[in-house]
C-alpha cells in the first residue's frame, strides 16, 4: 500500500473544523508508519451540539488530530455551502484500518467499551473474518477503581498500535484525551456503539436509510431512550442555516 503525507484540509463548522482527506485510512497508516500519535474524532451533529454548551469538549474536538465528517448533517452543512464532501462514519473508518492492517505486516489492536461480553464477541467475529488480524486486548467499559488502573497498565505495556474506544460521546472522547498519554505513539478513535454492530448484539440500518441520510431514524427506532438526545438535529439544521445566512 502507498503511504502519503497529504495534510488534511480542515473546514469550520460551528465554532470546531472537520479535516477532509480523499482517504483516510491510508492517512493513518502514513502515521502508524511513523509512530505519530493521533486522536481521531468522529464529528456528527450531536456532538457539535454538545460542544457547543461544553467548553472541555469543544477543547478535546479542537485538539484532536484528526476530525471525520462522520454525521450526516455535517455532511449537509457544507454542502449547504456549495461544498460537497463525503460522509466518513466512524464504523466504516474503523472497519477500514482493519483490513488495511492485513496488508502488511498486522498492526496490534485493542478494543475497549461495551458491555461484558461485546468486545470479546467482537474481536472473535474479527479474527474469524480475518484471521491475521491482530488484536491484542480487548476490555468492556464497565470498570472502575483497580480495575481501570490494571486495564491502564496493561494498556501502557502492550502499546497497541490502534487503540478503538467505545464509550459513548462524550466519555469517550474525554477518557482519550485523558489516557493518550499511556501509550502517545497510537491512533486512538473513539467508534461509538461499533463494538456491539460487529458483535452482533445490534443491528446497522439498512443501506438505503444510510445512502439517504437517514440512519438516525434507525438508531431511534432501536433505542427510542434517545430520542432527547436526537432533538439536537433539528436544533443543529437551524443553527446552521443562521450561519450559512450569515
Amino acid at each position: 500500500m502507498q503511504l502519503t503525507s497529504e495534510q488534511p484540509q480542515s473546514l469550520p463548522i460551528l465554532g470546531l473544523s472537520v479535516d477532509i482527506l480523499p482517504n483516510y485510512p491510508q492517512w493513518l497508516a502514513t502515521q502508524i508508519a511513523q509512530g505519530q500519535g493521533v486522536h481521531v474524532v468522529t464529528l456528527n451533529a450531536e456532538m457539535t451540539m454538545q460542544a457547543r454548551i461544553s467548553p472541555e469538549l469543544a477543547a478535546v474536538i479542537q485538539q484532536a488530530e484528526l476530525v471525520i465528517p462522520d454525521g450526516a448533517g455535517v455532511v449537509m452543512h457544507f454542502r449547504l455551502r456549495g461544498r460537497k464532501i463525503d460522509r466518513c462514519p466512524g464504523i466504516e473508518l474503523a472497519t477500514s484500518l482493519l483490513h488495511t492492517s492485513v496488508q502488511q505486516q498486522p498492526w496490534s489492536f485493542c478494543f475497549f467499551g461495551g458491555e461484558p461480553g461485546v468486545t470479546e464477541k467482537a474481536a472473535h467475529k474479527w479474527q474469524q473474518q480475518l484471521p491475521q488480524v491482530n488484536i491484542i486486548g480487548t476490555q468492556h467499559g464497565y470498570i472502575v477503581g483497580e480495575e481501570m488502573d490494571g486495564f491502564c497498565q496493561t494498556l501502557q505495556q502492550q502499546q497497541p498500535q490502534v487503540i478503538f474506544v467505545g464509550l459513548g460521546v462524550p466519555r469517550q472522547e474525554f477518557w482519550i484525551a485523558e489516557h493518550r498519554h499511556l501509550c502517545p505513539h497510537s491512533v486512538w478513535v473513539g467508534v461509538g456503539g461499533s463494538f456491539d454492530i460487529w458483535a452482533e448484539t445490534k443491528t446497522r440500518a439498512p443501506g438505503w436509510l444510510r445512502d439517504n441520510n437517514l440512519e438516525w431514524v434507525y438508531r431511534l427506532y432501536q433505542e427510542p431512550w434517545r430520542w432527547r438526545r436526537m432533538l439536537a438535529l433539528p436544533h443543529f439544521a437551524w443553527c446552521s442555516f443562521l450561519d450559512t445566512l450569515r
